[in-house]
């Protein structure tokens, strides 16, 4: 692939699309990322949201130079290099579709889409954009969690030996008071899908991630606890779940199961994920998300047991550029690093990861739990992969 060089005589211009609970996390890291890692020089040019006043007033806030309430005018704009969708899941794949064809880099927020024939039309288009030079990525963010790097890596060479099944569940109780008001994300036509979309997503892609296995069935279980809530014209129907269960088959024979809950009274953002194999077990949870467990079964039996590892250390991934060993980072630095990484595949022309294949991967596993759901919990394969501008070229037919 060949690189787009740098616009001559000026920084990356980067618009952001949305201004609410992933907007605030994006902008966070734009504005802190070049004070820390050595990236491409871009601007913060314009932050773009439907309410005029509100997006201004984000704006002003969050560090962009200006706000514009039209994507549309924004993504055609030549002082605009980058588009960061952090919208709703409804509106990704017009948005990222236009400004690939527009010629502009894009990173969306996950899932990448709401539907399955929304995610092959991105990664469609990611893939004619990326013949130009055109960068893409889904902001599945846990990726660049320094613990869960270190994960990977050890796995990779052979820590754990085999591995045999991987537990994650990503436990939220944000929605268990049954007074909670109605919200784009508990109706299906916005958000595609509950926690399964919003959480499971998640899961889903760590477990393919860690392992380097791919999903290749699936049973599934959704639920809805509470089918109504307040909204502006009295209780509304919620359409989507509240939890979701799924058993997965991995390529090389790796079974995983994965929960997700948006109902689970005292787990406020927990991720929890075990991985067990012949040699070793890791675990890891987010809400102490700068540790990791790790069980050497290699050593004698009256040595062994869960060692905690802070990963804070140097050698670890991304923390060099943050604190002095032991003082621990955040959540909102897996968004830096997610947007350092990008800035970096924008100026070396090397693809970046999480790609839009990756993410269509995922999409694949969801509408498959969704499907089995829909069936009683039956044994679902996953969608094969075809290439994705083949898959576009028949959507569009």
């Amino acid at each position: 692939m060949t690189a787009i060089p740098q616009p001559a005589g000026r920084p990356l211009g980067v618009a952001a699309i949305g201004y609410a609970f992933m907007g605030k996390a994006h902008s966070n890291a734009w504005r802190n990322v070049a004070s820390f890692f050595d990236v491409p020089a871009f601007e913060q040019k314009v932050l773009v949201g439907r309410d005029a006043v509100a997006v201004a007033s984000a704006a002003r806030k969050y560090g962009w130079a200006e706000s514009a309430t039209d994507w549309r005018s924004v993504i055609t704009r030549d002082d605009i290099d980058i588009v960061d969708i952090c919208a709703p899941g409804w509106m990704h794949a017009e948005i990222a579709v236009a400004a690939l064809e527009a010629g502009k880099h894009v990173l969306v927020e996950k899932p990448l889409a709401n539907t399955l024939g929304e995610a092959e039309l991105m990664a469609s288009a990611a893939a004619s954009a990326r013949d130009q030079g055109v960068q893409s990525m889904v902001g599945f963010n846990y990726r660049r969690v320094p613990a869960l790097v270190l994960a990977r890596e050890l796995i990779a060479e052979g820590r754990l030996g085999t591995v045999r099944h991987v537990r994650a569940a990503y436990l939220q109780d944000w929605l268990s008071d049954v007074e909670t008001p109605m919200s784009w994300r508990l109706r299906k036509e916005t958000a595609g899908s509950g926690a399964l979309g919003d959480i499971a997503s998640h899961a889903i892609d760590q477990v393919q991630h860690l392992t380097g296995q791919t999903v290749t069935e699936v049973t599934g279980t959704l639920r809805t606890f509470v089918t109504e809530r307040p909204g502006a014209a009295g209780l509304e129907k919620v359409t989507v779940d509240d939890a979701a269960w799924a058993t997965l088959g991995m390529t090389g024979g790796l079974s995983a199961s994965v929960e997700a809950s948006r109902v689970a009274t005292g787990q406020k953002n927990s991720l929890k994920i075990e991985i067990y194999g012949s040699l070793g077990s890791l675990t890891f949870d987010l809400e102490n998300l700068n540790e990791l467990g790790f069980l050497d079964a290699t050593l004698p039996v009256r040595e062994q047991g869960f060692r905690r590892i802070l990963v804070n250390e140097p050698e670890h991934p991304y923390t060099a550029a943050w604190w002095p060993q032991g003082h621990i980072i955040g959540w909102e630095h897996t968004f830096t690093h997610q947007v350092r990484d990008f800035l970096l595949a924008v100026r070396s022309g090397e693809a970046p990861s999480p790609s839009f294949d990756d993410g269509l991967q995922v999409q694949r596993v969801l509408a498959a739990v969704e499907e089995s759901a829909r069936n009683r919990s039956v044994v679902t394969e996953v969608a094969v992969a075809i290439p994705a501008r083949i898959q576009g070229e028949r959507a569009l037919a």
